[in-house]
């Protein structure tokens, strides 16, 4: 007797654009998938997160406290384990405290638990992947336990934002080449090392090499610090001696928050990048009870349509997890200006940049007079055109205003102004431009990098070192930083093409640049740090 199913809501998936059907996936063929099911106590998870978005500074969770509070419930888990009997799936890791399951099985099997069929395409940009259309169906019993399967599908998800040009010489860092430190100096960074923090990375692809980590750090006479680097499914530290590739953002990141944060551990954790590899880096990093991260570096993303709703829902479930257990998430708002290179004309802005639980952080273009020394002598939007790259900014059009965005205005590139109505990216800046680069070592080739690749490990380095001083960490800040909105650089110049930089938050640069100082003074003053 056939078992009556339901559709799993926000599950539908479209083709890729431009892809080609090579024909039905392997039926033998092994594969790995995430499955994501409801919290407990749902109802009182929101209301933590209603008290967090309206600024109040409560003792976040601990790990355990938050797995025992809001981890799955043992019916459901239950439920999922006797799913998966039945279609002869195996359960490789099951995650309480995260809500998640990594499934093992074959296409054929898949494809039969999940009322699917798995096809194999070929894009011109993207290569080979395995794909699907339309929705997917879960066994009655399953309604409503399962809020989202992930991995059916593994079309790259996400990109890095980094932008970088080559350095003739390390002699080159002078002028508009700045090193992570004299960047830290010229925001103002209060001293500090970052010691006893740790800052979780997220990368989906490439990999570091220890040479140029023990170089480059003694280059700028800090030590280095302790990386560790965490395989998540199939992902693993996988240099590919090319520094115009992935390596290049897996390196910055560590190196832009080793040098503000040298005393904290850097925890990189890699994922193969699809929906599934992205989303179970992140909840791993922020459930993860060794290392136990403080504050989480995110410089990947994709342009909100490229999500599937039920994407959107659980990586927002790892994000309020982090939240209510006092993990800042810095996030790089994207590369590719106000269409955040989406090829059909309109605005877009990068998710999981768009959340409303992480800090999105934009970028600007800074002249220091000559030196670092010399101090600002101007911060603008950074926008060097459609080759060079420009700061992504704009609407959501998948989440609503935030409390601590309310009553804010949106300033467009014509000068027209009007209220911001749903979730405005970003809600920080930092310098992006490669034009005014951050000097790195990657592969062994000095680069001048920038982006918003390089804000958010910037970011995060600023509030491990925060952390430190306070003692306990900051946690979901933004309600207090919105309040604090004088303790920025206000960037009044520039556009990402649709929208402008104006007086106030924008949505290109947010609330501003970085002064540090008066960041931890208006922290403390705010109870927050």
């Amino acid at each position: 007797m056939t078992k009556a199913r339901q559709r799993l809501a926000g599950s539908e998936r479209a083709p890729v654009e431009g892809s080609k059907c090579l024909g039905p996936a392997d039926p033998a063929q092994t594969m790995h998938v995430i499955v994501t099911l409801r919290h407990q106590n749902q109802e009182a998870l929101d209301q933590l997160m209603q008290r967090l978005a309206e600024g109040d500074r409560a003792e976040p969770l601990s790990r355990e406290a938050f797995a025992a509070r809001f981890g799955v419930a043992d019916d459901d888990l239950a439920k999922l384990q006797a799913f998966a009997k039945e279609y002869e799936l195996e359960i490789v890791r099951a995650d309480a405290a995260a809500c998640t399951i990594l499934l093992k099985g074959t296409v054929e099997h898949f494809q039969t638990a999940f009322g699917v069929q798995l096809q194999s395409y070929e894009h011109p940009k993207l290569g080979q992947f395995r794909g699907r259309t339309g929705p997917l169906t879960v066994p009655d019993e399953l309604a409503g336990v399962v809020t989202a399967v992930l991995g059916l599908d593994d079309r790259p998800q996400a990109r890095a934002h980094f932008r970088y040009r080559a350095v003739a010489s390390p002699e080159s860092r002078q002028g508009e080449i700045f090193t992570p430190l004299q960047i830290a100096s010229l925001y103002d960074f209060p001293p500090g090392d970052g010691a006893g923090q740790c800052i979780g990375i997220i990368e989906l692809g490439g990999g570091y090499e220890d040479s140029d980590l023990h170089t480059y750090f003694a280059q700028l006479g800090v030590p280095a610090p302790t990386v560790v680097s965490v395989s998540v499914g199939h992902g693993s530290n996988s240099s590919t001696g090319n520094p115009s590739g992935p390596d290049n953002e897996v390196t910055l990141d560590i190196e832009i928050a080793g040098a503000v944060a040298p005393g904290a551990t850097i925890v990189a954790y890699f994922a193969p990048n699809g929906d599934a590899g992205f989303i179970d880096a992140v909840s791993q990093a922020v459930h993860d009870t060794t290392h136990r991260p403080s504050v989480i570096s995110i410089s990947w993303g994709g342009p909100e349509p490229s999500w599937t709703p039920q994407a959107f829902s659980a990586f927002n479930q790892v994000l309020q997890a982090a939240a209510a257990q006092g993990v800042t998430v810095c996030v790089a708002a994207g590369d590719s200006g106000s269409g955040d290179g989406v090829d059909d004309g309109g605005d877009h802005v990068d998710f999981p940049a768009s959340s409303p639980y992480v800090l999105a952080c934009g970028g600007t273009r800074i002249t220091a007079g000559g030196t670092a020394a010399s101090g600002i002598e101007s911060e603008v939007v950074w926008n060097d055109g459609v080759s060079g790259g420009a700061t992504g900014g704009g609407i959501s059009a998948r989440f609503e205003l935030p409390s601590w965005q309310a009553q804010l205005q949106l300033t467009r590139a014509d000068g027209s102004s009007t209220p911001l109505t749903m979730r405005g990216v970003p809600d920080v800046a930092g310098n992006a431009s490669p034009g005014s680069g951050y000097q790195v070592l990657v592969d062994g080739e000095s680069l001048a990098v920038g982006g918003t690749s390089a804000v958010a490990p910037l970011f995060a380095g600023l509030i491990a070192r925060l952390n430190a001083a306070n003692g306990k960490p900051l946690g979901f800040l933004n309600a207090a930083l919105y309040r604090a909105g004088t303790a920025f650089n206000d960037i009044t110049r520039g556009n990402n093409g649709s929208y402008a930089a104006a007086p106030g938050w924008d949505a290109c640069t947010g609330l501003g640049s970085p002064d540090g100082q008066k960041i931890a003074k208006a922290l403390q003053t705010q109870g927050a740090g």
